[in-house]
């Protein structure tokens, strides 16, 4: 996923589910255990730059390393992969932490595909999961707004003036 990301969506950036990561690590230890990994990982998470989030995550490694030296290694190795959200506005972050509403697309894709069960042929199938894709980018532009757009726009204009700052200091 990643190679086809970077081969045909060049410049965009790859968040992998802070809630997987976050299940697929408290199942690599015990029960008794999985509360004190999950409080920590969600203070990693909750960081508000890229920044103190790596210092968080080594200082969490650090202190799973001795008990659970899987766990240290696999958050030293993987959660940069998590950290992709912290690039954008905080408002944005809330929504692409997670994967939940590409889930819940494709859940109601799945629902809606089953009541007609038979499709006549592949364009008519095409044709329904696109007016819902089509659907659901209308309800994000128009509707309560998933996104705002002009939030991001603005941290772009602010990070290019401060890197030109730092062009010219040089």
């Amino acid at each position: 996923m990643k190679a086809a990301i970077g081969r045909h969506f060049q410049g965009a950036s790859h968040q992998r589910c802070q809630v997987h990561y976050l299940r697929n690590l408290l199942g690599m230890v015990g029960v008794a255990k999985r509360e004190d990994l999950a409080e920590g990982l969600r203070g990693v998470f909750a960081a508000a730059s890229r920044e103190s989030a790596l210092l968080l995550a080594e200082e969490l490694a650090g202190r799973w390393r001795r008990g659970h030296p899987k766990v240290a290694c696999h958050i030293e190795e993987h959660i940069e992969e998590c950290l992709v959200c912290l690039a954008f506005p905080e408002t944005h972050r809330r929504r692409i932490h997670t994967t939940n509403s590409l889930e819940r697309f494709n859940q109601e894709i799945k629902r809606r595909t089953r009541v007609v069960r038979i499709f006549p042929n592949r364009e008519a199938c095409l044709r329904l999961v696109s007016a819902m894709a089509v659907e659901q980018s209308e309800e994000w532009v128009t509707g309560r707004r998933y996104l705002d757009m002009e939030q991001l726009k603005e941290r772009r204009s602010e990070e290019q003036a401060r890197e030109e700052v730092l062009l010219a200091q040089r």
